[in-house]
């Protein structure tokens, strides 16, 4: 069952182009249709203080061919500026999502308040990306530490134009902050739901409207922000890379590519995912936050356009590190252990394409992933990770059950 990866594999995987029959989302403002032959157009609205005009500049798009409607977003630049609050959780990969939305905010001229659950003072903070809050402050921003569930007190009686849950996964978490911000006159709430509660699919990649499963805690929470706020928007993020993350993915291949040691993958390795640099799933909610009429009442896959395969993931990892890869597969059924608990991935197609935020909002991408993958490596190295000791018992028991050799 060992086998190497084949060089043949593709490594990243291009999604083709959207028609507009193929998304459930149209967007709020619309130019009439455009010949076929020609792209479609996205604008910004450049308002010059010194002038009551405005100008529309274009911006080329990918042509979809049956789309006949454009988008429009307002430039960071010029966008009325926002008093934004963001609820941040203090654990797991979504805490970074906080971090980078903050930062862009304020490099865009809003006011931003990040409350994060708990206190201040814990063990949590000393690691990222919270141990580098002090990046948020110096921008201009404000954090405080409190619970969720008082919110009011927790900003000390503060008004904000939107505000942003990226904490509570249920309705019980997110009720009090929904129900604060719809009390208090907040505008606009946007949440951090997650591209986990599509029901798998034999049609991948996963867009916008395809089913979920309906017992998950984010549809709950989905259902209700729709309910008692005229503008809201949903957003279904996946994997994500970059700075300050502190979630084991791309490390946990790390780990054992410095070490020499096989990168077991269960299953034929082709498996398609999604790995979004965070930067990308802040532009989103930045653009959201800057044109809110475009956002309102939709759900966006908060990822990047492209795929990665598993076995790609292995080799992307490797060359970021400079070193060589020894890819083997196995079925966790026959080796007896549990796939999630060996496996930083899921391992079935788990793709999300983000087209409504392309059509609705006027996003683009900018994740390249061997390129952030050697921006992580660097830091890996940096903190001295690649020379941790280190024991894999659960790689060593699939090892041992292949009779695959390992080298001490």
């Amino acid at each position: 069952m060992a086998a190497l990866a084949s060089s043949s594999s593709s490594l990243l995987f291009s999604p083709p182009s959207l028609s507009s029959s193929s998304s459930p989302h149209t967007p709020r403002l619309s130019l009439p249709s455009l010949p076929r032959s020609s792209p479609p157009l996205s604008f910004s609205l450049s308002i010059s203080p010194s002038s009551p005009s405005f100008l529309a500049r274009p911006h080329s798009t990918p042509h979809s061919a049956s789309s006949s409607s454009s988008s429009f977003y307002v430039n960071a630049a010029t966008a009325e500026k926002k008093k934004v609050l963001i609820v941040n959780t203090n654990s797991g990969g979504h805490a970074i999502i906080g971090f980078y939305f903050a930062k862009e905010l304020l490099a865009s001229g809003h006011s931003v308040t990040v409350l994060t659950v708990g206190e201040e003072g814990s063990d949590k903070m000393k690691k990222p990306p919270f141990n580098r809050f002090s990046e948020i402050v110096s921008g201009g921003g404000k954090t405080v530490w409190g619970d969720p569930g008082d919110v009011g007190k927790a900003v000390g009686g503060e008004a904000f134009d939107a505000v942003l849950d990226n904490n509570g996964k249920d309705l019980d978490a997110v009720r009090p902050v929904a129900d604060w911000a719809k009390s208090t006159g907040v505008k606009q709430f946007l949440f951090i739901s997650s591209a986990g509660i599509y029901k798998p699919t034999d049609e991948p990649p996963h867009v916008e409207g395809d089913v979920v499963k309906a017992d998950a805690g984010h549809v709950g929470v989905e259902k209700y922000i729709s309910e008692i706020f005229d503008n809201w928007a949903s957003f279904r993020p996946q994997y994500m890379i970059g700075s300050g993350n502190n979630k084991d993915c791309e490390e946990w291949f790390f780990d054992r590519i410095v070490r020499g040691r096989p990168i077991l993958i269960p299953g034929p390795g082709m498996q398609l995912t999604n790995i979004s640099h965070v930067r990308d799933l802040s532009s989103m909610l930045t653009v959201a936050v800057e044109n809110p009429a475009a956002a309102s009442g939709n759900i966006f896959n908060c990822v990047s356009d492209r795929a990665v395969t598993l076995d790609g993931m292995a080799r992307l990892c490797a060359k970021a590190a400079g070193r060589d890869v020894n890819i083997v597969h196995y079925d966790p059924k026959t080796v007896g252990v549990d796939a999630k608990k060996a496996f930083p991935f899921r391992t079935y197609h788990f793709y999300a394409e983000p087209r409504a935020a392309k059509e609705i909002l006027g996003w683009k991408g900018t994740t390249n992933l061997p390129e952030d993958l050697k921006e992580r490596f660097e830091e890996y190295v940096k903190i001295g990770r690649d020379k941790k000791p280190m024991e894999f018992p659960i790689d060593d028991k699939i090892l041992e059950s292949l009779k695959v050799p390992v080298a001490v």
